[in-house]
C-alpha cells in the first residue's frame, strides 16, 4: 500500500511538472498599453499556449531595466525608445511586437501666449530629460524646425511639470492625463501639441531577454499570439476588459477607462504593418529616429543595428 501511495504521489508531481508551462516573468510600469496582458492571463491565452506567465510592476526604469538585462525577468513591456537605449548599452533583447502607442494620452501643455511650437522659444519647459518626454518633445521641435537650444527646459517629472504648470511656475510642460485636461484650469492654459499629432512617436514594445529566447524560441511567437488575441478581445469588451486591467493594477476602473481613451492598441494587422521596413513610420524608422535623438544628446555613443534589436519573425509567424 505504502509503494502504491508513493507511485500515485510521483505520478501527480510529474503530471503537474509537466503541464505547469514555460515560466516567462515579465514586467511593466503601472500603465494602460500593457493592460491586455492581464486580459490575456485572466482569459486563459497563456495556458492554452503552455506559457506560465508571471507579471510584476516595477515602476523605476533603472531597476527594470537592469533586471533584464542581468536575466531576473524574462520580457518587458517599454516605449521603444528607452529600450534602444538599453540595447546600446549592452542588454540582450529583441523586439517582439508592438503593444501600443499614444494617441491623444500625452502633450505639450502652454500658455495662452503661446499659440505655435516656435513661441516656446525663449520660454521655459518643465519636462523629464531622464524619460521618454524627451525624445518626444524633441521629435514635435524636430518637426516644426525649433533648435532646443533656444528653449529654457526646466527638469521635472512629468506630473510635477503639470502641476507647475496649472500654478503658473512655468510657461509649458511636457505631461500627461490628468494634466492635459487640467490645462485649462489656469487661465489661458491649453494643449500646444498632443500624442495624437505624432503618430508612432511614444510607442510601447514588448521585448525579450535575447539569452531567454535561444534557449525558449518558441516563446515569442506564442506571446505574440496571446497579445493578438487580448487585444482583439478588448476591442470588443472595452469595459470588462477595463475592470480587468484596473484590478490587476490597483487602478479605478474609471481611471483605467481615461488612461485607455488616449492609446491605440496594436494588434495582429497593425503590429505586421508596423513591422513593415517598406512603410512608413515602422518599428524600425521609429528605432533609428529614436537612436539618432540620443546619440545626438550623447545618451547613445556607438552605432546601433536595428536589425538585430528588432525581429519581424513573430508579429508575421501566422
Amino acid at each position: 500500500m505504502k509503494r502504491i501511495v508513493l507511485l500515485a504521489c510521483a505520478l501527480v508531481l510529474c503530471a503537474s511538472t509537466a503541464f505547469a508551462g514555460t515560466p516567462v516573468k515579465v514586467a511593466h510600469a503601472t500603465w494602460v498599453g500593457y493592460g491586455p496582458l492581464y486580459i490575456a492571463k485572466e482569459l486563459g491565452y497563456f495556458d492554452k499556449e503552455g506559457l506560465d506567465v508571471d507579471l510584476v510592476i516595477i515602476e523605476d526604469e533603472a531597476q527594470y531595466a537592469a533586471a533584464l538585462a542581468s536575466g531576473n525577468i524574462d520580457g518587458l513591456g517599454n516605449v521603444l525608445d528607452r529600450e534602444v537605449i538599453h540595447y546600446a548599452k549592452g542588454t540582450p533583447e529583441v523586439v517582439v511586437f508592438g503593444m501600443d502607442e499614444s494617441s491623444g494620452g500625452d502633450g505639450v501643455v502652454a500658455s495662452g501666449e503661446i499659440k505655435t511650437v516656435a513661441d516656446l522659444k525663449g520660454k521655459t519647459v518643465g519636462l523629464d530629460k531622464s524619460s521618454t518626454s524627451y525624445f518626444f518633445f524633441l521629435s514635435i521641435l524636430a518637426k516644426y524646425g525649433v533648435d532646443e537650444k533656444d528653449i529654457n527646459i526646466m527638469e521635472m517629472g512629468a506630473s510635477d511639470a503639470g502641476a507647475a504648470f496649472v500654478a503658473g511656475r512655468i510657461d509649458a510642460a511636457v505631461t500627461w492625463e490628468p494634466w492635459l485636461t487640467n490645462a485649462g484650469q489656469r487661465e489661458g492654459g491649453h494643449v500646444l501639441v498632443s500624442s495624437k499629432d505624432m503618430p508612432k512617436t511614444i510607442v510601447d514594445v514588448f521585448v525579450l531577454n535575447a539569452d531567454y529566447v535561444k534557449a525558449h524560441p518558441e516563446v515569442p511567437a506564442k506571446m505574440t499570439r496571446c497579445w493578438n488575441q487580448a487585444v482583439a478581445w478588448y476591442a470588443q469588451n472595452p469595459d470588462k476588459g477595463n475592470e480587468i486591467m484596473a484590478k490587476a493594477m490597483g487602478l479605478e476602473t474609471q481611471e483605467m477607462a481615461d488612461m485607455a481613451a488616449g492609446v491605440t492598441f496594436i494588434g495582429k494587422d497593425d503590429n505586421k504593418a508596423f513591422f513593415d521596413k517598406s512603410k512608413a513610420n515602422s518599428v524600425y524608422a521609429v528605432a533609428e529616429r529614436a537612436i539618432a535623438f540620443w546619440k545626438s544628446k550623447g545618451i547613445i555613443t556607438k552605432d546601433v543595428s536595428v536589425d538585430a534589436l528588432i525581429s519581424s519573425d513573430y508579429v508575421n509567424a501566422d
